[in-house]
């Protein structure tokens, strides 16, 4: 194979992987789980969650909120980071940011969720139970090896803003139900939702002969985590395109009022989510299209959504929300892009043997390499996510995968620079022991589950 050919081989890879990618994961998991990002952000009075973070505030409310904290209010490690310097110097006690800090890039609804659906809803639960546990844990011992720091900070800094009163209005609950039964309908694989009950066909004859070009272009490889593209997601992609389109145009000035692009970007999300609930398979005769629970779930579930959307908030509401999650979008999807083609190309020229050799068994030097990949292989939020399934498909234990998901958001180098402008070197360091110390310790003890 001369060098033009093997270039071109990666760059099939890669883009085959990134089809791949956009047909099976982002539709029925990131739409629905941006638009609760975006609410998030937008609805929920950061005063609701921060009151209750002081030093002095009693262990059992102050931890939980502070892991809960992270949950609501931050949506990736780049975000975290100004957020936990803000409560920080407004009062917050160390012991409580750190477990703001270290819980919310590991629990943030869109890693989570894609999570689950790109490598398996065990990883997905114990990224959430572990780094609470280990989170609360972190904080505690932060908070107690540095008492006096702590003391004398809470002193200086007179805890003025954590009296503030903030309420969530009961709509909003309601709201954020709604949206979460998106997210969950589309991506809950239980029989309820993924079975047929209702089956026609349409179409020519054609399908299965494009079904068979398309196996040919983006050949399926499960041994590399390449799930091929179907004749329903090169659709499905089409729509993602014309989403692109119209959001541009009709979501960049949300914040200043709609445009018509505005509710035609809508309607093509809502129509998008509709059509990838659909069972469709290419068949001898055409397709077949199955009428799932999912379909019927999400249904009843957007139209909801966009009934309360507008009758019980303000248009002024709405619109911050659509700007929060259209922000969010343009922060995370070229990344997630770009991140996909590569890990897409890595399959194909990192040798499975290196995985193998380094984290291929659960042992603490296999949970450390997992750790240290978090380090020195920092992605941004979500792109995490396909680098890990990379690393699985070439052999990583699942152990070693967690504790790499736990630590890359944590022990990034910009991240450790900034934590110890925020909090100072000593206690830098000392959080960064912690957190590897515990991330080995998470991977060992879910191996040990899985195993």
């Amino acid at each position: 194979m001369n060098v033009l050919q093997y270039l071109a081989m990666l760059l099939q890879t890669g883009l085959g992987s990134l089809a791949a990618y956009l047909a099976a994961h982002v539709l029925l998991c990131l739409l629905p789980a941006f638009f609760i990002a975006g609410a998030l952000a937008a609805l929920m009075p950061k005063e609701a969650i921060t009151k209750y973070l002081g030093r002095n505030t009693p262990k059992w409310i102050s931890y939980p909120a502070s892991a809960l904290g992270g949950f609501v209010l931050a949506v990736c490690s780049c975000t975290i980071m100004p957020l936990f310097a803000s409560i920080y110097k407004k009062g917050a006690g160390l012991g409580p940011a750190i477990t703001f800090l270290f819980v919310g890039p590991a629990v943030n609804i869109l890693a989570i969720s894609l999570t689950g659906v790109a490598i398996g809803m065990d990883i997905a639960l114990a990224r959430i139970v572990l780094s609470i546990t280990f989170g609360i844990g972190i904080g505690l011992l932060m908070a107690w090896l540095f008492r006096k720091d702590d003391a004398d900070h809470d002193t200086a800094t007179n805890n003025g803003a954590f009296g503030a009163e903030a309420t969530v209005p009961a709509h909003v609950w309601v709201f954020f139900a709604l949206l979460l039964g998106t997210l969950i309908a589309g991506t809950l694989q239980v029989g309820l939702l993924t079975n047929s009950y209702a089956t026609f066909t349409v179409g020519q004859a054609w399908a299965p002969g494009f079904q068979g070009w398309l196996d040919s272009v983006v050949p399926p490889n499960p041994a590399l985590g390449i799930e091929g593209v179907s004749v329903h997601g090169v659709l499905l992609i089409g729509l993602l395109a014309l989403i692109g389109v119209t959001a541009w145009k009709g979501l960049n000035t949300v914040d200043e009022g709609y445009n018509r692009w505005t509710f035609i970007a809508l309607g093509l999300v809502t129509l998008t989510i509709v059509v990838a609930s659909f069972k469709v398979t290419a068949v001898a005769t055409g397709l077949t299209i199955g009428v799932t629970g999912k379909l019927l779930a999400e249904i009843a579930l957007l139209a909801a959504v966009w009934w309360m959307a507008a009758q019980k908030f303000e248009a002024y509401e709405i619109q911050e929300w659509l700007w929060e999650m259209w922000r969010f979008v343009k922060q995370i999807i070229p990344l997630l892009l770009v991140g996909v083609f590569i890990a897409g190309m890595a399959r194909a020229i990192i040798p499975a043997s290196w995985i193998t050799t380094l984290a291929g068994q659960n042992t603490v030097w296999a949970n450390l390499a997992g750790v240290f990949f978090g380090v020195f292989m920092y992605f941004p939020t979500l792109v995490e996510v396909p680098i890990a399934q990379t690393f699985l498909s070439l052999g990583m234990q699942r152990g070693p995968l967690l504790a790499y998901l736990l630590a890359d958001p944590e022990l990034s180098l910009q991240s450790i620079l900034i934590t110890q402008s925020v909090i100072g070197k000593k206690k830098t360091w000392v959080y960064v022991t912690l957190v590897a110390v515990f991330s080995t310790l998470a991977g060992l003890m879910f191996g040990w589950v899985v195993g």
